[in-house]
């Protein structure tokens, strides 16, 4: 997990629209950034869900929420559409951007040993520095600890 206080390491990715979004993009605004191990799975479904039902009271605050998976493109348009996502979700699948925010590690489930993504959340400030980091982040309720965490 990357240090607080430190710069967000800058990315250009995809969205499920095909839009590209870069970091830069943002500067002047505060970035949820969580990143999620796959599509279409309870826990990232949960997650995904939650962060759409809350997303007026992000852009109420002048908050941008980005979801960061390795999935395909076609991936997360599908994801997307079947649970009108109200965010964009951006795929990294060479895990350049995964790589960068520290959160591709190995993993263990029922004793298989493998790499993968762990779901991690990032909090970006307005000049493009790190002030929350959570790694053990439960995924029904991220949004709304991201929520408080910022009132």
């Amino acid at each position: 997990m990357l240090e607080l206080n430190t710069k967000a390491p800058l990315f250009s990715l995809k969205d499920q629209n095909g839009v590209t979004h870069n970091l830069s993009d943002y500067l002047g605004k505060k970035v949820v950034l969580y990143f999620y191990p796959k599509d279409n799975t309870p826990g990232c479904t949960m997650q995904a869900c939650s962060y759409s039902e809350s997303i007026k009271s992000f852009q109420n605050e002048n908050i941008v929420v980005l979801g960061v998976s390795k999935d395909s493109l076609s991936s997360h348009t599908k994801f997307s559409e079947k649970y009108s996502l109200a965010f964009p979700i951006l795929s990294d699948e060479d895990k350049s951007v995964i790589e960068a925010y520290d959160v591709y590690k190995e993993k263990k489930n029922y004793g298989k040993v493998y790499m993968g993504v762990v779901r991690t959340t990032y909090i970006i400030d307005e000049k493009g520095y790190i002030i929350y980091a959570d790694d053990k982040v439960k995924a029904k309720s991220d949004s709304q600890t991201v929520l408080n965490f910022l009132k």
